[in-house]
C-alpha cells in the first residue's frame, strides 16, 4: 500500500469521475485505474463498485474513505513539518476570519506561533462574513478560515475548535419583556443585526424563523465584534456570545433573556484540493495546536 494509491483512491472517490481524477492527477486513466487496483488488491476488499458501466464507491470504499484521507492529512503534515526544519516554507498566506474580538479567536497567539515556527510565512487576515468565507474557501479563492456556524460548511474540509454559545442581550429599560413577554414581544424589540450572510444574523434569523418570527432590526453594524457596546448604550437587543452576555449582567450594563440559547461551532476550514499544500497543512497544525484542550494540573499532595 503507497500514498499515491490512497490519493488515487481518494481523488477518484471525491470527484466520482476516472477521467476528472486522472486530469487532477496529472496521470492517464489507465495509471489511475491500475493504481486502485493495486491498492485494492492489497487491502484485499473492493473500494470500487464497477457494475453497469458506472464507478461508484462501494460499502468499504464508504467505510474507508475518511481513513484514506486522514492518512493524506497526516502524511502532508509530515511533509510539511520536516521542511519547516529546512526553514523551506515561505510566503504570504491569506486567513479569513469572522467579525469577533481577536482575543476570542486567539490571533495573537496564532501571529506569534506563525512566526515562531514559520519565520518566513507571512500572515495576512481579511473580514469576512461567514457565507462568504464559506463561499471563497469552497471555490478556492481563499485558502483557509477560521469561520463560526451551526453547522459544518459543505465543500470545504471542517475542522471544529470549540463550541460557541450565544445569548439574547438587551438594554435594562426592557426588563418588563421578561416578565410578561414570550418570543413575539421579544421579536418586535428594537434589534442590532450583522450584515447579511454574517454568522449573528443567519444565527439570529434561524433562532427567530424557529418560531415563525422575524426580528425588528433597527440598525446592521459590520463590526460585529463591538455589538456589546450598542447594547450597552441601549441601542437594541443583539446576540451575544454567552461569557460576554453573562459579564455584561454581572456588571448591570444591561440583561439576559434567560429562555434562548444559540448553539455554533468556531472551525477551521480548508479547500479540499489545497489541504495538503505544505503552507497550509503547517497552519492548520498551529491552529489545533493554539485550540488543542488546556489541562489543569492538580498541586501535588503535601
Amino acid at each position: 500500500m503507497e500514498i499515491y494509491q490512497i490519493r488515487a483512491f481518494v481523488t477518484v472517490a471525491r470527484l466520482g469521475n476516472l477521467t476528472k481524477a486522472a486530469e487532477a492527477l496529472s496521470l492517464t486513466q489507465p495509471a489511475v485505474t491500475a493504481q486502485i487496483k493495486a491498492l485494492e488488491q492489497s487491502l484485499g476488499v473492493a473500494l470500487f463498485d464497477r457494475s453497469g458501466g458506472r464507478l461508484a464507491l462501494a460499502k468499504a470504499g464508504e467505510v474507508l474513505l475518511p481513513t484514506a484521507e486522514s492518512l493524506l492529512v497526516l502524511g502532508a503534515q509530515f511533509k510539511s513539518e520536516a521542511q519547516q526544519l529546512q526553514g523551506s516554507l515561505h510566503g504570504v498566506v491569506e486567513l479569513g476570519v469572522p467579525s469577533e474580538k481577536p482575543d476570542f479567536l486567539r490571533l495573537g497567539e496564532l501571529a506569534s506561533a506563525v512566526t515562531q515556527r514559520l519565520p518566513l510565512v507571512e500572515l495576512k487576515t481579511q473580514t469576512q462574513p461567514a457565507a462568504a468565507l464559506a463561499e471563497q474557501v469552497s471555490t478556492g479563492r481563499l485558502p483557509a478560515a477560521l469561520t463560526i456556524a451551526a453547522n459544518a460548511p459543505r465543500g470545504v474540509l471542517w475542522l471544529p475548535l470549540r463550541s460557541v454559545r450565544y445569548r439574547i442581550a438587551m438594554p435594562g429599560e426592557h426588563a418588563a419583556v421578561l416578565k410578561r413577554g414570550g418570543w413575539r414581544e421579544v421579536a418586535q424589540l428594537p434589534w442590532l443585526d450583522g450584515p447579511s450572510g454574517s454568522h449573528t444574523h443567519l444565527l439570529l434569523r434561524d433562532m427567530f424563523e424557529r418560531h415563525g418570527l422575524s426580528p425588528r432590526v433597527v440598525m446592521q453594524n459590520d463590526d460585529q465584534a463591538n455589538l456589546e457596546a450598542l447594547v450597552r448604550a441601549g441601542a437594541g437587543c443583539a446576540l451575544l456570545r454567552e461569557e460576554t452576555a453573562l459579564a455584561g449582567a454581572a456588571s448591570n450594563d444591561f440583561i439576559v433573556w434567560g429562555q434562548a440559547r444559540v448553539d455554533a461551532m468556531l472551525g477551521f476550514i480548508l479547500p479540499y484540493e489545497r489541504a495538503s499544500e505544505p503552507a497550509l497543512v503547517a497552519l492548520s497544525s498551529i491552529i489545533q495546536a493554539i485550540w488543542k484542550p488546556r489541562t489543569t494540573i492538580a498541586p501535588a499532595q503535601a
